[in-house]
C-alpha cells in the first residue's frame, strides 16, 4: 500500500489563487458552437438561440474566463462576417478544420452568451491571414463607446454598450506549421509587437497574450519564447502555453506514463518561466511576464480526423462531429492532476483555459435536439474552481514514488492545496496514481490551529465500474464525486485513505 506524508503551513504560501486560472475555451470547431452552446430550435433554446440546458451546466462549472473563437480557426477568421443581420452573413470555408462556417454565431452572440453564463470573455485576433488594422478594428467594435465607424456599427447592430473585453490573444499557435499563416518566431514577434502597440492606442486598458509554443515537444520550444519576448516584452502581459495528453493504446508503461502527465506540465511551465525571466534580465525590464496556459486537456489525437483534414480528404460540412472524446475515470484523474499542476504554479500561471467547453474534447456533451451532461473530467474542474480560495499552499510531499519511462520519477500521491484565512478553510486536492492499491495519506496541519473535516469527496471507480467507465446521455451521473469516508483529524495530523486510481478534495475548517 503506497504512503504519502504532506507538510503544509499557513506561513508558506505561493500566491493568491488567480481566479482566471479556471477558464475554458469555445472554438468554431466541430459542434463546439453549433448544437453545443447555440442551437435555435432546440426545445430549451432561448430567444437568442442559446441552449439554456448547456448554460445551466456552464454556470455550475463556473469557468471564470472563456477564450474565443479559436484556436486554429481564428487564423483564417473574418470577424466582420459574424456581426450584423444573420441573413446577410456569408458562409465561408474554414481551412483550419475543413468545414463550412455559417457565421450565424459571432462576436455579439458570444458577448451575450458570456454575460448569460457569468464568465469573462477572452478574444483572439487573426494574425495568420490578417494583421494590425483588423485587430484594431475588432477592438474598436468591441470596446469603444461610440462616435466612430466600428463602435457605431456595433450600436447599429443592437449593442449600445461596449463589450469591454480586457483579455486579447495575439493570434494562435503561430509556431505550428499546421497554422494558416504560420510564421517564424522573428516574423511573428515583430507582427505581434506592432499589433500590440496599435491595439493599446485604441484601448490602453487591455491585457495582451503573445503566442508561446503550442507544445513542449516543438523543436523550436524555448528559442521561440526567447525571440518572441525579445520583440514583445514591453508590449504584452502574458506568453501562452498549450499542452494535450493522451494514453497510448499500447506499450507496457502507457497508463503509468499517462497518469504522470502533470509532471510534464510542471517542467513545461518552469521552462517557460525561466526563459521569460532570462529575457527580463537581459533587457533590464521591470515588469514580469506571466503565463496564459490557454489550451490544456486530455485529447486522444490519434483518434481524430486530423490526417484526413491535412490531406484534404474530409468532406466540407457544417458543424461535423469532430474529436468528441468520451472521457473515463482515468482521464478525470489525469485532469485533476493537471489542475493541481496549474495551481502549484499559480504565482506565474495566472490565466488558464481548459480546451474545450462543449462537445469538442469537452467538459460537457450535448446532443442536437437532445440532452446535455457533464463528462467525468468536469468534476475535478468544478471542484477546484469552487474550493480553491485564498492563498496557494506550498505543499511538500514525501512518500512512495514510481518511475515513468516518459516523464521520470513521479509521486504516487499528487497534491496541491489552498488556505483561506478569512473562512479558516484548508482545501487539499489529491490524486492516487496507483492503479491497484489504496494510498494512505498523512497531512501535518499543526500551524492552522484546531481543525475539523468540513467536506471530503472522491472520484473513483464505484462497485461494478472500472477505470474506463464514462458518462453518456443515458447515464449522465455514472461517474461523479462521492463522499470520501474515514478522514480524521487529531493531534495536528489529518489522515485519510485514497482509493486506487482516484482524485479527491478534502476541506478542513478551523474550529
Amino acid at each position: 500500500m503506497p504512503r504519502a506524508r504532506l507538510t503544509i503551513d499557513p506561513d508558506f504560501t505561493i500566491a493568491p489563487v488567480p481566479r482566471r486560472l479556471f477558464g475554458s475555451f469555445v472554438e468554431h470547431m466541430g459542434r463546439g458552437v453549433y448544437t453545443g452552446i447555440y442551437e435555435p430550435g432546440h426545445p430549451k433554446a432561448d430567444a437568442d438561440g442559446l441552449r439554456t440546458d448547456v448554460l445551466d451546466l456552464v454556470r455550475e462549472l463556473g469557468p471564470t474566463v472563456v477564450r474565443y473563437p479559436g484556436g486554429n480557426f481564428v487564423s483564417g477568421y473574418y470577424w466582420e462576417d459574424g456581426v450584423g443581420p444573420k441573413d446577410q452573413r456569408p458562409r465561408r470555408l474554414d481551412r483550419a478544420w475543413r468545414t463550412i462556417e455559417t457565421n450565424e454565431f459571432g462576436l455579439g452572440e458570444f458577448s451575450r452568451w458570456t454575460r448569460a453564463a457569468g464568465t469573462e470573455p477572452m478574444m483572439a485576433v487573426n494574425l495568420g491571414t490578417r494583421g494590425v488594422q483588423e485587430a484594431c478594428d475588432i477592438l474598436e467594435y468591441a470596446n469603444h463607446a461610440g462616435g466612430t465607424k466600428y463602435s457605431d456599427l456595433r450600436r447599429a447592430h443592437g449593442d449600445a454598450e461596449p463589450f469591454d473585453i480586457k483579455l486579447w490573444c495575439l493570434g494562435n499557435e503561430m509556431d505550428g506549421p499546421w497554422q494558416v499563416g504560420h510564421k517564424t518566431a522573428a516574423e511573428y514577434g515583430r507582427l505581434a509587437a506592432e499589433t500590440a502597440r496599435a491595439m493599446r492606442l485604441v484601448d490602453p486598458s487591455i491585457e495582451l497574450v503573445a503566442c508561446g509554443s503550442s507544445k513542449y515537444a516543438m523543436p523550436t520550444f524555448g528559442e521561440w519564447e526567447r525571440v518572441v519576448l525579445e520583440e514583445t516584452y514591453d508590449q504584452v502581459d502574458y506568453i501562452s502555453a498549450h499542452a494535450y495528453y493522451q494514453e497510448d493504446d499500447d506499450g507496457p508503461h502507457s497508463t503509468g506514463d499517462f497518469l504522470a502527465s502533470a509532471r510534464d506540465m510542471d517542467v513545461f511551465i518552469e521552462a517557460v518561466v525561466a526563459t521569460a525571466d532570462a529575457v527580463r534580465a537581459r533587457g533590464k525590464h521591470r515588469k514580469r511576464i506571466d503565463i496564459s496556459f490557454d489550451e490544456w486537456n486530455v485529447w486522444y489525437q490519434s483518434r481524430h480526423r486530423a490526417s484526413a483534414i491535412a490531406k484534404g480528404e474530409s468532406e466540407w460540412e457544417v458543424a461535423p462531429r469532430v474529436i468528441e472524446d468520451e472521457y473515463s475515470i482515468t482521464d478525470a484523474v489525469v485532469v485533476g492532476t493537471l489542475l493541481n499542476s496549474l495551481l502549484r504554479h499559480g504565482d506565474r500561471v495566472t490565466v488558464a483555459c481548459q480546451a474545450q467547453l462543449v462537445n469538442v474534447i469537452g467538459l460537457l456533451r450535448s446532443e442536437p435536439g437532445g440532452a446535455a451532461w457533464k463528462q467525468p473530467i468536469a468534476h475535478p474542474f468544478e471542484q477546484v474552481r469552487r474550493r480553491a480560495t485564498g492563498e496557494i499552499l506550498a505543499v511538500r510531499t514525501r512518500g512512495d514514488r514510481y518511475e515513468s519511462p516518459r516523464f521520470g520519477d513521479v509521486d504516487v500521491v499528487d497534491a496541491a492545496g489552498t488556505w483561506d484565512a478569512e473562512s479558516g478553510v484548508v482545501s487539499l486536492f489529491l490524486a492516487n496514481r496507483d492503479q491497484a492499491d489504496p494510498a494512505t495519506v498523512e497531512v501535518g496541519v499543526r500551524g492552522f490551529g484546531e481543525l475539523r473535516v468540513q467536506h471530503a469527496a472522491v472520484l473513483a471507480a464505484d462497485e461494478g465500474q472500472d477505470r474506463h467507465t464514462t458518462n453518456d446521455e443515458q447515464h449522465p451521473d455514472r461517474v461523479r464525486m462521492r463522499p470520501l469516508d474515514g478522514v480524521q483529524v487529531a493531534d495536528g495530523t489529518a489522515q485519510l485513505t485514497l482509493p486506487p486510481l482516484s482524485w479527491a478534495v478534502v476541506q478542513l475548517v478551523r474550529v
